[in-house]
């Protein structure tokens, strides 16, 4: 009889030793931690002393000079070494969402997650009030900086000054500047309540610019801004997902009203730094599930409508998924999408938990908040090397991951090893056409992710899959602090 319960036990222990190899747990409190790590990798402007990527110096000092302004700061979006407002604004936003939502659950990491909004705040402060009249949206001509392959320490590009003015209005730009500076306020608001009063006067005052001189950004700035950072959505997104922001800042009958003017929206299937109104849909979803506030059931519904068209086993679903289970949006950097998207579920699943909130897609899907936390699971499980090809899209976690991005200061040699001056085409041979892997690991850093065959070719010329960007990485810092949260230990 022992005997035959020992055999058993063997048994099991087999079984459980097979299943832990084929799926190791991911290590979100690491994941985090690297998560956050990346975005000293894309700092502008003068390191602190604290800067743990050490193979990034100084660059972009005098940004701002052409203007006779002080626009050093701010971070690089992506591989290059511009500075574009628009999407780093809805970086600053989702980290600060992220930060408000799961700052409990970061430990540590929130100190990191602080650090790297305020990084950007400051930048975006400089933007707001340098020039009366004036928001700056942007340092360096993308398409002269694009023909170069060199580190940011060593440009030598023209870094023309872009900005948005009455004459030349930018609602879209500014109303996500405005939105970033309301979310940062209520990072900040019981550590420094100081700066948090600072960044909320003006993140109304650019609001206001943005809701009275309404226009595209796209239209006044062309080629500077276009195709790259184009606004395609327009910009009364931008409008609602700043007053929505303003309103969780303020609490103000003023910016309710506002959003209530607003009207009608899209009902889309994305959430991106272009497009924001599932993002705003969610935001103001709160209201009505955490307050009961019937106002706001109308957004609520519209949160719903969008679930409905992730969830892949809906009825109205419009979501591809890969056949390794990844959500596939769109052929460039969908990782961009996916991540976007598992933040507003992880949200709304914590929104429907907290008042045991269940709610229907039709055709018998009812949707109950762990419906919504096990899909956005399986799309971070994904990323950290859950998939067909066992390999992590974070940069430096998991024994696979890539290591040819399509990065220029990871690309390139450091300062330290290699003091001389690398020019604009300099870079190109033999660094960006070899084989090799990078000299700098970008720590922490989500590149655009496989194809929709589950396939990665790690190749640095394909930006559309090796390119990592601060907005990728700043929608998955909350979900990966939500899953570390409740992760057994």
């Amino acid at each position: 009889m022992a005997s035959k319960s020992k055999r058993v036990s063997l048994v099991l222990l087999l079984v459980v030793v097979v299943v832990v190899e084929c799926n190791p747990a991911a290590n979100y409190r690491d994941a985090l931690a690297k998560s956050l790590l990346f975005f000293q990798g894309q700092r502008s402007g003068r390191l602190p002393p604290d800067q743990q990527l050490k193979w990034r110096s100084n660059s972009a000092l005098f940004d701002g000079r052409l203007a006779n302004v002080d626009l050093s700061g701010g971070y690089y979006d992506a591989g290059d070494n511009v500075k574009f407002n628009f999407p780093m604004a809805f970086t600053t936003t989702m980290l600060s969402w992220g930060t408000i939502e799961y700052g409990k659950r970061m430990g540590p990491e929130i100190k990191e997650a602080r650090a790297a909004i305020r990084w950007a705040t400051d930048y975006l402060l400089k933007c707001a009030t340098s020039t009366p009249g004036r928001l700056y949206v942007g340092v360096g001509d993308p398409n002269v900086d694009h023909k170069c392959w060199e580190r940011p320490e060593d440009m030598d590009t023209l870094r023309t000054v872009y900005w948005v003015s009455p004459q030349n209005p930018g609602s879209d730009v500014a109303a996500e500047t405005a939105a970033a500076l309301a979310a940062a306020s209520i990072v900040f608001r019981t550590v420094d309540p100081t700066y948090s009063k600072v960044l909320l006067r003006n993140a109304q005052k650019v609001y206001q610019f943005a809701y009275q001189h309404q226009g595209s950004y796209s239209t006044s700035l062309g080629s500077a801004v276009c195709p790259f950072y184009c606004s395609y959505s327009g910009f009364k997104d931008e409008l609602l997902w700043g007053a929505a922001w303003l309103f969780r800042a303020t609490n103000a009958v003023y910016y309710y009203n506002l959003l209530k003017s607003l009207g009608a929206d899209d009902q889309p299937d994305i959430f991106s730094w272009d497009n924001k109104y599932a993002g705003a849909h969610v935001l103001l979803s709160r209201r009505a599930l955490l307050n009961g506030d019937k106002n706001f059931e109308q957004y609520k519904q519209e949160a719903e409508n969008f679930m409905c068209k992730i969830l892949p086993n809906s009825p109205s679903s419009s979501t591809q998924y890969t056949q390794g289970g990844l959500m596939y949006k769109l052929p460039e950097s969908n990782l961009q999408y996916v991540t976007s998207i598992t933040f507003l579920l992880t949200t709304y699943s914590k929104y429907m938990a907290a008042t045991k909130h269940t709610f229907n897609c039709g055709g018998g899907v009812l949707v109950t908040p762990n419906t919504l936390r096990s899909i956005a699971k399986r799309q971070v499980d994904y990323i950290l090397g859950e998939n067909p090809l066992k390999m992590s899209y974070m940069v430096g976690y998991g024994p696979y991951f890539p290591k040819r991005v399509h990065h220029r200061g990871s690309s390139l040699p450091s300062l330290s090893a290699h003091p001389q001056a690398i020019g604009c085409d300099g870079g190109f041979q033999p660094f960006y056409y070899s084989m090799n892997p990078n000299p700098n690991i970008l720590l922490g850093a989500i590149v655009g992710g496989p194809n929709q065959n589950d396939g990665f070719p790690d190749d640095r010329g394909d930006y559309s899959h090796s390119e990592p960007a601060t907005y990728i990485n700043a929608a998955l810092v909350g979900p990966l602090a939500y899953f570390a949260g409740t992760a057994p230990r």
